[in-house]
């Protein structure tokens, strides 16, 4: 295997692009100096080392190079073609920091170099530095990945609301548009009015009995003011079935006025809570309440009477007792008053016997006044609490289970376990009177029936004998089992309200009209490292900062002004702690007053850095571009003011060397032939005769530069390559024949290129005189014209078997007027001019040289995009 000669090697070193060039087996054999900046490395440290060994996997990234690259390469060695990688990571080591790469990104082209057997010598690699491009690009993708991100979420956020308002207790509707129609009404106020068409429907269409009533008068006002209106246990009195009967129905609702995108108001939003068993409940209970104060008061009317009669029987005894000692003392005197005594008797006998029956009466009433008593009333008797007393609200509590007469564990035996006995075991052995507000007792209905959870609001108050020991209980109870489920139902509302506040990741807080904070989610944890209930009470300039609260005093006066507000704004919190923000401020608007406003604040730092960033790159970008093109234009202006001075210089100077020519010519005629036979007379006129003819040449070539420049901008055609070289070959004729030269062309692959028809001549022109000129003349010269295309360019090479160039760095092969060879004439401008002509068309030039071997030039013609 041939291996590219130290003089190429040399020539690579000082080309300007990226190129490293290896073995087929991966051991690097040389880099352009360009390549070792690019990849922080030295050319000690990679000759003679695999690519690999030098360039070790960064196991961190996720697109492992070694695979890439080596199937780039087969694919080359396989079609002995160039191969172009698609952009690869290509992580270089730090020179410094063991195991720490430095990110970067590459277009790499594998090309392969052939020798004469044409099997591949080496691998030239020409790397491109994309990094910046591909680190803007994914910064692109993220944010555009963010941002679809962020969509989604919204729209699941939007879904997952539809779902809370369809599946939400609360009745939900909206009314749109001057006729307020229904745009959305949820199952909970369709449930309110069943059987009744409303979407699509205008309000008083839908609903006409509420036309010219209080309820419309509210509505047609948030309408007009756009404040929003809280109502508190309304009566309204409306149908549930169409052209069914008015019904009393109580409602606790707002309406929230609907904004267009001009903020005009075009409808209204209603959460409703019918509240009519609540109010018809309280109602019942407020009755209840009277009728105890009324039982209470004639319960302390009876225990008065019936305490003055027992006083009266206590007197009644004590004069029997003094009459008996009396008829014991003289028995005359009990004969005389056996008479009057046994009046007495009778008389006190007629006295009890009215008292017995006045308590008796009294006792009736007051058993009555119990068991006609809208309150569920008992009286427990003894220790084992045996119930003496029921009334019939007690009863029905108990529906098909007797009480009377049986001790309470064995009629109601699922208390024991709970904390109600307790209390009455409490109340009997203390004598304390026990108040007990909405106490939950778990009982059955009837016997074998399901426990059922019911909440009471009642009295156990001990009964106490004629010793002042306790004998028994009374109980006085209300059930408000459905004021306490209405109220936890409230309650679970609220507590839902709080998970999806959570829940949601911008800042949902309440600030009063003193600027503190009434509520605060969880978002404000995170940025303020304190719990949300820490911040209830707090004003906002102490939570958020004086800095961040001067930037935003004037949305919050507007806001408790009543104005709807969204912005953005700067918030310096702390020191180390800066957000970008967007802010909706919703006032509280309550009868008219704005009391608070809800405020909603979503981070956007991130994007507004984002697009900082855009913008100063932007702004860079566009520096540069200006500087460019300023460079660019002086360029433009240098090359046009040194064409001008070339051809002016060339021109100007073709008659002073004509004169030259003519003035040796005459000096000839003047001279005698015996100064014209001298030998040193003939060598310095020869000498003086080929300077001439060099400047000459030298004026033609800069003539033929500066044409080049002028040219350069022809436009191109399809060109006819076999008939070119066909032309080209018969303008050469002389030259071929002189030399025996032999020529091989191969070009059908490339039958067309586009390209300046002038300017392709001038290249198969050189390159085809350049190897006849510097043939060997050692062996009968043989050229091979040879076309084919790759991707991006037609390749034309052009290979001779003549004398060879040495290809090293301090001998550049395209400058203008270099010559490898002085023993023909030439100016050496062909090549330079070769060069300028493909580079200037995009196209680019690479020549293999061996001395005494022969020379391979190869032209990259750019093919047009398809």
């Amino acid at each position: 295997m041939n291996i590219p000669t130290p003089e190429m090697l040399k020539v690579l070193e000082t080309v300007p692009d990226l190129y490293l060039i290896f073995s087929p087996d991966f051991i690097i054999l040389n880099a352009s100096n360009a390549y070792l900046e690019a990849t922080l490395t030295q050319r000690s440290q990679l000759i003679g080392r695999h690519v690999f060994e030098v360039f070790p996997e960064n196991l961190h990234t996720s697109t492992p190079l070694a695979p890439n690259l080596s199937a780039s390469v087969e694919q080359a060695l396989a079609t002995k073609k160039p191969h172009t990688m698609a952009v690869q990571p290509y992580d270089i080591p730090h020179p410094t920091q063991a195991g720490v790469f430095l990110e970067r990104y590459w277009s790499v082209v594998n090309t392969p170099v052939l020798d004469e057997t044409g099997e591949v010598a080496y691998i030239i690699q020409k790397v491109k530095d994309v990094t910046e491009s591909v680190i803007i690009q994914k910064q692109l993708t993220d944010s555009q990945e963010r941002e679809k991100t962020a969509m989604a979420k919204i729209q699941s956020q939007n879904e997952w609301l539809e779902r809370l308002f369809m599946q939400a207790p609360a009745a939900i509707s909206m009314l749109h548009g001057p006729d307020l129609v229904y745009t959305f009404i949820n199952p909970a106020y369709q449930k309110l009015f069943p059987g009744r068409e409303l979407l699509g429907k205008a309000l008083f269409k839908a609903l006409p009995e509420i036309k010219g009533r209080e309820i419309e008068k509210i509505l047609w006002n948030v309408m007009a003011t756009g404040e929003s209106y809280f109502g508190t246990e309304v009566r309204v009195d409306i149908a549930r079935h169409a052209g069914g009967p008015l019904e009393e129905m109580y409602f606790t609702f707002i309406y929230q006025a609907q904004r267009d995108e001009q903020g005009k108001v075009d409808g209204i939003v209603c959460f409703a809570f019918e509240v009519t068993e609540l109010v018809n409940s309280r109602k019942k209970v407020e009755e209840n309440r009277k009728q105890g104060q009324l039982l209470n008061r004639e319960l302390t009317s009876t225990n008065a009477d019936l305490a003055f009669t027992n006083e009266e029987l206590r007197s009644a005894n004590e004069k029997l007792s003094t009459a008996q000692e009396e008829l014991l003392q003289t028995h005359q005197q009990l004969e005389r008053l056996t008479i009057e005594l046994e009046e007495r008797v009778v008389q006190r006998t007629k006295e009890a016997n009215e008292a017995q029956e006045l308590a008796q009466a009294q006792k009736d009433r007051l058993e009555q006044f119990f068991m006609q008593a809208p309150a569920a009333i008992c009286v427990l008797d003894g220790p084992q609490m045996v119930f003496e007393l029921v009334n019939p609200y007690f009863s029905e509590l108990f529906s098909g289970r007797p009480l009377l007469g049986k001790p309470v564990l064995e009629a109601v035996a699922e208390i024991e376990q709970q904390p109600i006995y307790q209390i009455l075991r409490k109340t009997y052995q203390s004598g304390e009177t026990y108040d007990g507000k909405e106490v939950h007792i778990a009982f059955a209905r009837k016997e074998g029936a399901p426990l059922e959870d019911r909440y009471f609001n009642f009295i156990y108050k001990p009964r106490l004998n004629s010793s002042g020991k306790v004998d028994g209980i009374m109980i006085f109870a209300f059930e408000v089992t459905q004021q306490v489920e209405a109220r936890k139902a409230v309650e679970t509302n609220a507590y839902q309200l709080r998970l999806i506040t959570d829940a949601l990741p911008v800042l949902i807080g309440y600030l009063d009209r003193e600027e503190k904070y009434r509520f605060a989610n969880k978002a404000y944890t995170a940025w303020f490292n304190q719990q949300p209930e820490e911040l209830l009470g707090r004003p906002v300039r102490e939570v958020v900062g004086d800095k961040a609260y001067m930037g935003v005093k004037t949305y919050i006066d507007r806001a408790l002004a009543g104005e709807r507000l969204d912005f953005e704004a700067r918030m310096p919190y702390r020191d180390n702690f800066v957000k970008h923000i967007h802010t909706s401020y919703v006032p509280d608007i309550r009868e008219g007053e704005v009391v608070g406003f809800f405020t909603l604040v979503a981070d956007i730092t991130e994007s507004v850095e984002n697009m900082l960033r855009i913008e100063q790159r932007e702004i860079e970008a566009q520096a540069l571009a200006e500087e460019l093109a300023e460079v660019n234009a002086q360029l433009l202006r240098i090359n046009s003011d040194l064409d001008t001075f070339v051809y002016t210089a060339s021109h100007d100077l073709k008659a002073p060397i004509i004169n030259i020519e003519g003035l040796i010519k005459a000096l000839v005629r003047y001279l005698s032939t015996e100064t014209l036979g001298r030998e040193n007379v003939q060598t310095t006129l020869s000498f003086i005769q080929q300077a001439i003819e060099r400047f000459k040449r030298t004026i033609a070539s800069l003539t033929e530069v500066v044409k080049l420049q002028k040219e350069s901008s022809q436009l191109p055609t399809r060109v006819n390559l076999q008939q070119i070289i066909s032309e080209i070959q018969l303008d050469l004729a002389p030259q071929i024949l002189e030399a025996q030269a032999s020529i091989e062309v191969h070009v059908d692959a490339c039958p067309e290129i586009e390209f300046a028809e002038k300017n392709l001549r001038s290249i198969v022109y050189n390159l085809l005189s350049n190897a006849i000129k510097y043939r060997s003349p050692e062996r009968t010269p043989h050229i091979h014209i040879y076309c084919q295309p790759t991707e991006h360019y037609y390749l034309l090479t052009v290979t001779d078997n003549g004398l060879g160039m040495n290809l090293s760095a301090d001998q550049p092969l395209f400058s203008m007027f270099k010559r490898f060879h002085n023993h023909v004439e030439g100016s050496g401008i062909g090549l330079y001019m070769v060069k300028r002509i493909v580079e200037n068309a995009g196209g680019k030039v690479d020549v293999e040289s061996k001395i005494d071997e022969g020379s391979t030039f190869k032209i990259y013609f750019k093919r047009p995009f398809p």
